[in-house]
């Protein structure tokens, strides 16, 4: 027979023993547990709010492209001067595509008389911009702009107001003006 042990190592303390440290050890598992639950929660929701704001980012990147091109595209088309029109004119078909560089294009010679004929000399300056609508490819932005115009009929000069649509497109990496219509 064996002999009991007093000093509580005996089988019924080692159970309770073995009990307590599976009771810890479950705790342990519990704990660990819920910092990993906890981590890919906080992980995946510093993810979407990073993914949100880099979106935004972008977004407000392409209208302010968008905007400083149809700036840049009614400036040009409202600048023009008839001592190097040439270059003028080259500008605005630099920035120009589709429909709209094929029919200023097609006119360039004919102005190029016309302008140098009348001593056109034409200073434009954008009022105000905005966008109609936008996407990643396309835009429509409307525009204002004054322009203070010199020929030999106006010596002086004469102010005119313009109100342009501008339609661009995204190409190569640059926002090009595919289509300028006067809207009042």
């Amino acid at each position: 027979m064996a002999a009991r042990r007093t000093d509580g190592t005996g089988v019924s303390g080692r159970i309770r023993a073995a009990a307590r440290r599976l009771a810890r050890a479950g705790r342990s598992r519990a704990v660990a547990t819920g910092l990993v639950v906890a981590t890919v929660l906080t992980t995946g929701s510093a993810l979407w709010l990073a993914f949100g704001v880099q979106e935004q980012r972008e977004a407000e990147q392409r209208r302010q492209d968008v905007l400083a091109a149809a700036r840049q595209s009614a400036l040009n088309f409202t600048s023009l001067d008839y001592r190097h029109y040439e270059r003028d004119s080259a500008t605005v078909l630099k920035g120009a595509t589709g429909d709209f560089r094929k029919e200023f294009a097609a006119q360039t010679e004919e102005l190029t008389k016309l302008v140098a004929q009348n001593k056109s000399v034409s200073q434009g300056q954008v009022l105000e911009a905005g966008i109609v609508r936008s996407d990643a490819r396309s835009a429509r932005v409307l525009v204002v702009a004054d322009s203070k115009v010199t020929n030999t009929a106006v010596p002086d000069g004469e102010a005119r107001t313009y109100r342009l649509q501008l339609d661009l497109v995204h190409r190569d990496g640059r926002w090009l003006t595919s289509d300028v219509e006067f809207v009042g």
